[in-house]
């Protein structure tokens, strides 16, 4: 009985998710191979691991992408429930312990918790976790009260920026990485639908609207948390694991090369799992009490979602991370390495389609708008986002050029935006920062500014790092952008519909007049 619905998923809808992964991640793919082939010379080892891990990404989106449809946004409404009491003890302590398991959970912020110096990884992961609690507690208390969403973020970024102008330069890209990678696969599903089971108390004609921003907030205690950590620890240098590129002869060397990777990545996945599903567990016993069936298909989708998280992080961190290394070491190297900028511009453009929390965020927007903002719109205005901030990231490599230079009138005109454009395109666009920031961001767009800074002889702390930043920074932007250009484009329809109106009403008044005549 339980078995038909399985067996119907793997009929109908793993080749569809497959066939979206497959598009999400044959673009950059294909851009890599003509950089490899046209551009500068990479070994056969490299490539072969890189092709491998193309198809582990294309099979590890396709099933975490089917798996958080089926248990993760479930979880996140079940738990939702809460809301319903209305008791707001409640609503804190749940909204507390939810943000700081589920980032615990978050295999993102151990890669991060690694490059920095002098900090002990627990501190940073505890520390962030606990920034990314808070914050949630707030996201959840402004969606019962109604707050602005633009109010509280210009608020809290001027307390992020001020904190900036005492940390030592050493930790400012990794405090505004770490905004990033904190909101990435594990994370995002989760808060997302708990932020719509959370506003579906409400009746009122905004609780939907309301019910994006979780993410952008979230995203602002990790920040916060490092900057912090920053003051209290002392820094004197970048702590840069070099990338170990894989030195392959033939096909049973380069079968180990992942076989020896998979027993890591299935433990730490396991132990990102764990507080997700006790978590559930505790609120299905005296909150949800689901059908056995309910139960079945979220375990179901759980154990997808586990499978694809390894395959998709086994693919990045073992085939993509070593051939962004070398290629922008390699590109350094060349007397015309200007061309990183366009070709990390290109590369930004497409890669964005293959974060997998990116499909997620799409998916609730055309939901909850009702496709008044289409999914083509979203993906195109996060594409041209990226593009710009991983160009502009390259550029700063090349140059030198401080990151708050650019994060400060980002960020300053992301906030000026918010109050020319309809509320529900702030809070997308500030949640959409998080999620375009994930893991392939983390284990290639950064290895590649890293070998790149390394081959120009730059500072990798303070040069290097800040690409996680950058490319959660431009999406405010451009997404706010194009809600810019829905409020003029709504505004004149509805003045061609009041033309019109008129125009009909002068010819009805005519004909009367006419008539009377004679």
């Amino acid at each position: 009985m339980f078995l038909s619905p399985v067996k119907n998923i793997l009929r109908t809808i793993l080749p569809e998710k497959l066939s979206e992964s497959l598009k999400s991640v044959l673009p950059v793919t294909a851009v890599i191979f003509l950089l490899c082939f046209m551009v500068v010379p990479v070994p056969s080892s490299v490539m072969l691991a890189f092709i491998v891990g193309a198809c582990l990404l294309i099979i590890g989106m396709g099933l975490f992408s089917m798996g958080a449809d089926m248990a993760m946004s479930r979880i996140g409404e079940h738990i939702a429930v809460v809301s319903h009491s209305k008791k707001l003890i409640l609503i804190i302590v749940v909204s507390l312990a939810v943000g700081i398991f589920i980032t615990v959970s978050e295999p993102d912020l151990r890669v991060l918790a690694q490059q920095v110096p002098n900090i002990p990884n627990q501190a940073i992961i505890w520390s962030v976790a606990i920034g990314v609690g808070i914050f949630l507690v707030l996201a959840m208390l402004r969606i019962f009260f109604r707050l602005p969403l633009n109010y509280l973020l210009i608020g809290l970024y001027v307390a992020v920026f001020t904190l900036a102008a005492f940390v030592p330069k050493d930790f400012l890209s990794t405090a505004f990485d770490s905004g990033g990678v904190t909101t990435g696969p594990m994370t995002v599903p989760f808060i997302m639908a708990l932020g719509v089971g959370v506003a579906s108390v409400r009746s009122d004609s905004h609780a939907g609207e309301d019910s994006f921003g979780l993410v952008a907030l979230s995203s602002v205690g990790p920040i916060i948390a490092v900057l912090v950590l920053g003051l209290l620890f002392s820094s004197e240098g970048g702590a840069y694991s070099p990338v170990v590129v894989p030195d392959i002869t033939n096909s049973l060397e380069l079968w180990k090369l992942f076989s020896d990777a998979f027993p890591g990545y299935f433990k730490e996945v396991a132990e990102a799992f764990l507080p997700i599903v006790c978590i559930f567990a505790v609120f299905q016993i005296p909150r949800c009490r689901l059908g056995l069936s309910e139960i079945i298909r979220i375990c179901i989708g759980l154990a997808y979602t586990y499978l694809g998280l390894v395959f998709f992080l086994t693919g990045a961190n073992v085939g993509f991370m070593p051939v962004g290394n070398m290629l922008g070491e390699l590109i350094g190297q060349l007397p015309y390495n200007w061309i990183i900028v366009p070709i990390g511009m290109l590369l930004g453009y497409f890669i964005v389609a293959a974060e997998p929390a990116v499909h997620v965020l799409n998916r609730q927007v055309a939901e909850m708008t009702e496709g008044a903002i289409p999914q083509k719109a979203m993906s195109l205005s996060l594409s041209i986002g990226v593009a710009i901030s991983v160009g502009l990231s390259m550029l700063r490599v090349l140059t030198g050029l401080p990151i708050m230079w650019l994060l400060g009138p980002g960020y300053g005109m992301a906030l000026l935006l918010s109050f020319y454009v309809p509320p529900v395109f702030t809070a997308i666009a500030f949640d959409s920062g998080g999620v375009a920031s994930g893991p392939m961001t983390a284990t290639f767009l950064l290895p590649l500014a890293m070998g790149l800074c390394i081959s120009v002889g730059g500072n990798v702390a303070q040069d290097a790092f800040g690409v996680v930043a950058m490319v959660a920074m431009t999406p405010l932007i451009t997404i706010q952008l194009l809600g810019l250009y829905y409020k003029f484009k709504t505004a004149k329809a509805l003045k061609a519909d009041q033309a019109d109106e008129l125009h009909e009403s002068d010819e009805d008044v005519i004909i009367v007049f006419e008539e009377e005549k004679e």
